[in-house]
């Protein structure tokens, strides 16, 4: 008995392959993003489309899935907070263990199939997550923010401000100009 919904958008149906190693299926779909497809600067909005292009190929162990996932990122820059917009193309690739197999089932770095499902979803988590920037930033040569009053330095470049002295060492300023 199988414990993933086949109305899923991201769990896959592998009857059709049968257990004969060798024999393929291409495959190209788009389903909408899972909650929570990102960090917290960066991620793939949920709901908005994954364009996915997949080859399912049965081999002796279960059945090899290669492919690409194509999607929008969106998030801020973490220089600016500026809004930042880009696209994204991860590789997948995962080997997906008959269920039959003797495997440790408290292995959880394998994936399994569930009798002829398998879910796709922890795979392309893993795969965008991993090709996600750590810190995105709107420009390579971004400024940032004006750490006085939070100006945004990319539309004001001559942004300043005059030079404050503590009031705790302005009686030191006071010495200086004694000495002048």
């Amino acid at each position: 008995m199988s414990n993933l919904d086949p109305r899923a958008p991201f769990v896959l149906d592998t009857r059709e392959l049968g257990r004969r190693p060798g024999s393929d299926r291409q495959m190209s779909f788009t389903a909408p993003a899972p909650a929570g497809l990102g960090i917290e600067v960066l991620s793939i909005a949920e709901g908005s489309p994954v364009e996915v292009d997949l080859r399912l190929e049965a081999v002796v162990e279960g059945v090899l899935v290669t492919g690409s996932a194509y999607a929008d990122l969106v998030g801020e820059c973490v220089r600016c907070l500026a809004e930042v917009a880009e696209e994204i193309s991860v590789p997948l690739q995962e080997l997906y263990f008959y269920d039959d197999r003797d495997q440790d089932p408290e292995d959880d770095e394998v994936s399994r199939l569930e009798g002829d499902l398998l879910d796709l979803e922890p795979v392309l988590r893993d795969a965008v997550v991993l090709a996600l920037p750590f810190q995105p930033v709107c420009t390579e040569d971004c400024p940032g923010l004006c750490i006085e009053c939070g100006a945004r330095l990319a539309d004001d470049p001559d942004h300043a401000h005059e030079a404050a002295i503590d009031p705790r060492w302005s009686a030191l300023a006071d010495l200086q100009q004694d000495q002048d």
